[in-house]
């Protein structure tokens, strides 16, 4: 009995992994763990901004403006702490071009992102949607 309950923890305990739809539905993230044991996240699907022509403008690295956003590496580096709570990673938002500490918290189908500054009181919690969907062909939102 106690071996089931062990599989059965272990089974849900990276329950983060898959496709999130962003608050405002302008942005679907894969969620994914990489060798190194940390989760990373990457924009797999976007809303193609006619301004940026879906380019990463705002980056502060002049160099780095002309790639496309789809496909970036938003979420860096989270180490799981427990079964719901994923700290010391960071966020990139491509709307402003600024790389904020984050951490995550998985709420059943919710995913609670707090991006901030310092300290986690000097931030924002954006409430991702777990996406079970088709992908959109191209990875264009409509």
């Amino acid at each position: 009995m106690m071996i089931f309950a062990l599989l059965f923890s272990l089974a849900s305990f990276a329950q983060i992994e898959g496709h999130w739809l962003s608050e405002k539905g302008s942005g679907i993230i894969e969620v994914y763990k990489k060798e190194d044991g940390k989760f990373y996240g990457k924009l797999v699907a976007t809303k193609t901004n006619p301004e940026t022509k879906g380019l990463d403008i705002h980056n502060p690295d002049e160099k780095l403006r002309g790639r496309k956003v789809r496909g970036l590496e938003i979420l860096k580096d989270f180490t799981q702490d427990s079964e719901t709570k994923f700290t010391d990673g960071t966020i990139y938002d491509p709307k402003s071009g600024k790389t904020y500490s984050c951490k995550m918290t998985l709420d059943g189908d919710k995913l609670n992102i707090r991006g901030y500054v310092g300290i986690t009181w000097f931030g924002r919690t954006s409430v991702w949607s777990r996406y079970t969907e088709k992908l959109p062909p191209g990875g264009e939102i409509k």
